[in-house]
């Protein structure tokens, strides 16, 4: 049971990440008036992906005994390593095999996820 439960923590914090990435994102544009979308979302993505740390961290793992930097490198890394999975796997969909678009992102989007809980779990802290 305490398994599922850390699963489902694991995916309320990156809601409430994505959700700040995307405000984040909006006040960069609409209301600082940023003139380059991509710089205003690479904004937004540090915010959330600083609050999805902190949140794996404390309330998700649980895990702050191991010095905050060498956690956070390792965090980076594995959302770079997933992200890259992402991508390649989303371009052999739909660019190599002209698979639906939609239908890969999803799929691997969902594979993704549980890339990043055993990732966070197995490697960044080690639970």
């Amino acid at each position: 049971m305490k398994k599922w439960h850390e699963f489902f923590n694991f995916v309320l914090n990156g809601i409430v990440a994505a959700i700040v990435h995307f405000f984040v994102l909006i006040i960069n544009i609409e209301i600082l008036h940023f003139k380059s979308a991509g710089l205003a979302n690479f904004i937004a993505a540090i915010f959330g992906l600083s609050v999805s740390f902190f949140g794996n961290r404390y309330f998700v793992f649980r895990k702050h005994d191991e010095h905050l930097v060498r956690q956070a490198i390792k965090f980076l890394i594995l959302y770079i390593l997933v992200a890259c999975f992402h991508g390649l796997a989303l371009y052999i969909w739909t660019d190599m095999y002209t698979l639906k678009y939609l239908y890969g992102f999803f799929l691997f989007f969902f594979i993704a996820v549980f890339f990043s809980y055993f990732g966070n779990k197995l490697m960044v802290f080690k639970t």
